[in-house]
């Protein structure tokens, strides 16, 4: 038994859906949630810079004593998946076990990805599905606009703003025949209505916060590292920006009610040199 906390971060609020998967999965364990609001997105910058901002993320979740870091951002996970190697906990990222979830789902061997434009950029979806299985054709599309859209809160199905936009993003993907289509990036779950409704009801969907959360629980089962159940769960939650309006926020993406306190933090306190 390990009674420490889970940490989790992200660039800001998508990684929120890990945490909601977790709290259905794992309902007795202690989650450190940082949000990286004042920087988000990640998905736009260098590889040098991601990197240090993930350092900077790692370094603040450590010293909160936690037993994993869960990495619950697609760009981090692509660009920068070594870091797990530098840490001395339990480490995870969403490209692992979102790719392996795609590779038993897809049926017809076409599978789609969209994700930031570091992501996409990074190929690291592509080269994850083809160590699996080599017969996979992976077609990919970056999708830059779904961040914003979802952080500002322009992600209600019957909104024609980010329908639009979806439309423009997963015309080629449609075009090219896919059976599964991998949510590379935790914010893009709160569009899986009208995303959903723009593939098809023959296209699965991955949810990467989801595939996450459960590869987790088992690294931790694995290395009996779950808490006592009789301990009672409790959630921190941790920004850069802000604290004004991330319950209403938060509240979207965990789909019941904040009622937690959430702490500001200076995250360049946390500069990690490599």
């Amino acid at each position: 038994m390990d009674n420490r906390p889970i940490g989790i971060f992200d660039s800001g609020l998508g990684g929120l859906t890990a945490v909601r998967e977790i709290l259905q999965i794992m309902p007795h364990e202690q989650v450190v949630y940082f949000g990286d609001t004042g920087r988000v997105p990640y998905g736009t910058r260098s590889r040098e810079t991601i990197i240090k901002y993930a350092r900077q993320d790692i370094a603040f979740l450590l010293s909160k004593q936690v037993k994993i870091v869960i990495a619950a951002c697609g760009t981090v996970s692509s660009v920068a998946a070594g870091l797990g190697q530098e840490i001395p906990v339990l480490y995870t990222g969403v490209v692992e076990p979102t790719a392996l979830a795609a590779s038993l789902a897809t049926r017809n061997q076409r599978v789609g990805v969209i994700g930031t434009s570091a992501t996409i950029q990074s190929g690291s979806y592509r080269r994850a599905l083809n160590a699996l299985n080599l017969d996979i054709q992976v077609f990919e599309q970056d999708c830059p606009l779904f961040v914003p859209l979802v952080e500002h809160g322009f992600s209600r199905k019957d909104d024609p703003v980010p329908r639009l936009v979806a439309e423009r993003y997963l015309a080629p993907l449609k075009e090219h025949g896919i059976d599964t289509l991998i949510m590379g990036c935790t914010h893009y779950p709160i569009l899986r209505d009208i995303i959903a409704q723009i593939m098809g009801k023959d296209v699965t969907l991955i949810d990467s916060g989801r595939e996450t959360a459960s590869f987790a629980s088992e690294m931790l089962r694995s290395q009996n590292a779950l808490c006592d159940e009789t301990q009672t769960a409790a959630y921190s939650f941790f920004v850069s920006d802000r604290v004004e309006g991330f319950s209403k926020a938060a509240s979207v993406f965990l789909e019941q009610n904040i009622v937690q306190d959430v702490q500001y933090i200076n995250i360049d306190a946390f500069a990690k040199d490599p």
